[in-house]
């Protein structure tokens, strides 16, 4: 049982043959440098068309940035890790409470990506959780650490409101109207991924995630400023990207892909493992409600180039997004005109 997850606290010496990675996939670390000039935005200037230019502009180039100053206060923030941390420090016994392997769960304790499906595991835990409507699946949530329940439902609704401040500002930085993407995307479902990495003793030959785009929206990562791990695809080559305190990494998410017709990127990125210290990180993920049609509005096609992908709705997408192994084909090639 307890061999299910990685996070027992008993280090070794070397890495179960399950997670070795074949060696044309491996993370190749003396190549890997620093990403120089990653968009850093500061939310809390009064020039809104600056802010909407610097948006714009990340979107287009890059698929992802950085933004301080957002509204999620700084105690909630420090909270939202200690819990977290609080929560992979119990014993295993307790974790395993909260096991399972099954996807269609809206709150579990798993590892890797999708253990039934996949040949090779990646090195990390997660929990993940359905977060909105609170009152709906907050009480589901951990009874231990005594205060996650308080602190994640605190976190999760300054992190939503922060969500839909940004997709206002990717909007007018496309030219819509400012409720143009929270509007098209519905009563916007969204989840958290509380992810543990920890140390491995061989970090060259696996991954605690390989190169993935994200399926939802919006991607909203608080990353740990003392472990860096976060990988983003730029120019083909792949780059670390290390955390700017007090800001939150913003991730441009399939579905603003397709909605803006190609326009923002959903970008590449990966997670790799320290062999010395454990890493933390919360992802939280905004989705468009199941009724929402993803459609790339006239506006962005009015200059005859047609849409670049079909109409469809995020079930759909989502279904065919588990189906597959993480790092495949971008999905999105398969929902293309």
């Amino acid at each position: 049982m307890a061999m299910k997850v990685l996070s027992t606290g008993i280090p070794l010496k070397s890495i179960p043959e399950k997670y070795i990675r074949p060696e044309s996939d491996r993370p190749n670390l003396s190549e890997i440098s620093e990403y120089e000039n990653v968009p850093v935005i500061d939310l809390g200037g009064n020039d809104r068309a600056e802010i909407n230019r610097e948006i714009g502009f990340a979107c287009r180039n890059y698929g992802f940035f950085q933004v301080i100053n957002h509204g999620v206060s700084e105690a909630t923030v420090e909270k939202m890790l200690m819990v977290a941390k609080e929560f992979f420090n119990l014993s295993v016994e307790e974790k395993m409470k909260l096991y399972s392997d099954d996807p269609s769960k809206t709150m579990r304790l798993s590892t890797s990506f999708n253990v039934k499906k996949e040949e090779v595991h990646n090195w990390r835990d997660y929990l993940r959780l359905h977060c909105w409507p609170l009152d709906k699946y907050a009480p589901e949530w951990p009874s231990n650490p005594p205060a996650f329940k308080e602190i994640a439902s605190k976190y999760v609704q300054e992190v939503r409101e922060l969500g839909f401040r940004l997709q206002e500002f990717i909007s007018e930085s496309l030219n819509l109207e400012k409720d143009y993407i929270k509007n098209a995307l519905g009563d916007q479902g969204q989840h958290m991924a509380v992810n543990y990495y920890p140390p491995c003793p061989q970090p060259d030959l696996t991954y605690g995630l390989p190169g993935h785009t994200d399926p939802n929206a919006l991607t909203i990562l608080l990353q740990d400023l003392q472990v860096t791990g976060l990988q983003v695809l730029k120019e083909g080559k792949w780059v670390s990207v290390k955390p700017h305190p007090g800001a939150f990494v913003i991730n441009i998410g399939d579905q603003l892909q397709a909605l803006s017709n190609g326009i923002c990127r959903s970008v590449w990125h990966r997670a790799l493992v320290n062999p010395d210290q454990a890493r933390l990180s919360v992802a939280s993920f905004l989705c468009p409600s199941d009724c929402a049609l993803i459609s790339a509005p006239e506006a962005l096609t009015a200059d005859g180039s047609g849409r670049v992908y079909r109409d469809f709705t995020y079930p759909e997408y989502y279904k065919k997004f588990w189906s597959r192994n993480l790092d495949q084909e971008h999905c999105l090639e398969l929902f293309k005109n």
